[in-house]
């Protein structure tokens, strides 16, 4: 089965055998990082370094400085962890070793964007921002993603890309030094904490017919037994049906404009997958999306699976003709992931309608991961 391996520009500079070493999994294709938010990451085996710290959300190669001139909000340029054109070397290191070479860009998640413009971010219904989230029913934000999407997609010789965060972002948010975990929090609650309440959103809101103001207090009585220890209750159902329509349309106007701003720029051929959910409420990486509009908007998914292979399903049920449906599994045990267990797990993925997979993440994992992987005889 095609499989794919997710790997940071800084996994392949500096180590002359990395690409060898991906090649020798068995895998046929990279996703390569080009656009990529704040992190510190692991590098097991690299003969320079062992931690990298990507201080802020960034792009990996170059910024086109005429395409970004006149835009309001524009990316920002790597720091000493990606230096000059990171994406471009790595790529033509993985390419050398026979590896197809796909873009990975990360949209809605950016802190230092929230930072310096904290007038973008998703603001809730206690008045609390999230920096780390750009909110996707403002205009200028949306113009930015859009055209983000656009350059850091069709780097050159890439022969496709994923879409990661192409949707809304909220409250879950990998943060450092987290405290957020005292009050458990359901699936209703963290859609509810996800709520934006900034202008734009307010004007939706009024659009949908809901009046702004008694939705964040109706938000807020909701969730005010949960701070108890309490259920959200019925009334955190009645919400979300309530405020789904327009947030589910500002997500797919997004990704309708992202889709079309790649195809735009790229090659014949060129492949455009979204991480995707197939709850349309759901928030984060992989943005909630509905299976059969994204089936019919781009070549396919990429759906979370370390938990479990049962979000295939309602992609598979499309019926999409020639939709790629990538089953995407953790396979670094110190993230919760079965490598050892791949073989098992991709056969049950290719039950439930998995066309391909993807192997997250080749640089962060260990040489026994690797090594279980390699061994599976699941990849190809």
């Amino acid at each position: 089965m095609k499989t794919s391996a997710f790997l940071y520009p800084w996994d392949v500079l500096g180590d002359p055998h990395a690409p060898a070493r991906i090649a020798d999994l068995g895998v046929r294709q990279v996703t390569l990082a080009s656009a990529y938010h704040s992190t510190r990451a692991l590098t097991p085996r690299h003969p320079r370094h062992r931690i990298v710290t990507a201080e802020y959300a960034a792009v990996l190669y170059p910024p086109d400085e005429p395409y970004w001139r006149r835009r309001e909000l524009r990316p920002y340029a790597a720091g000493p962890w990606a230096p000059a054109d990171a994406y471009g070397r790595a790529a033509e290191a993985l390419a050398a070793a026979g590896l197809d070479v796909h873009s990975w860009v990360v949209l809605a998640h950016n802190s230092r964007l929230g930072a310096e413009h904290p007038d973008t971010s998703v603001v809730n219904a206690y008045g609390d921002r999230y920096p780390w989230a750009p909110c996707i029913a403002q205009p200028q934000v949306r113009s930015y993603l859009v055209a983000l999407a656009a350059e850091a997609a069709v780097r050159p010789g890439a022969r496709g890309t994923e879409l990661e965060s192409c949707g809304w972002y909220g409250l879950a948010h990998l943060h450092a030094h987290d405290k957020i975990a005292g009050v458990p929090l359901d699936d209703t609650a963290q859609y509810l904490m996800s709520l934006c309440f900034c202008a734009a959103c307010e004007a939706g809101y009024e659009e949908s017919g809901l009046d702004p103001q008694e939705l964040r207090k109706r938000v807020q009585g909701t969730l005010e037994p949960v701070w108890s220890g309490g259920p959200v209750g019925a009334r955190g159902a009645e919400l979300l049906a309530d405020t789904l329509e327009f947030r589910a349309r500002t997500a797919r106007a997004l990704q309708e404009s992202a889709v079309a701003a790649v195809r735009g720029r790229a090659h014949a051929g060129f492949q455009v997958l979204l991480h995707a959910d197939p709850a349309a409420h759901r928030c984060g990486p992989n943005a909630g999306v509905d299976p059969a509009h994204v089936l019919g908007l781009a070549d396919g998914v990429v759906v979370p699976c370390t938990g479990g292979a049962g979000l295939l399903e309602p992609f598979a049920a499309c019926g999409a003709r020639g939709a790629v449906i990538a089953a995407n599994f953790t396979v670094v045990s110190g993230m919760g992931g079965r490598p050892g267990a791949l073989a098992q797990d991709a056969a049950r993925a290719v039950s439930l309608g998995a066309t391909e997979l993807r192997l997250y993440h080749a640089g962060l994992a260990s040489t026994a991961d690797l090594e279980a992987v390699r061994k599976s005889g699941a990849v190809g």
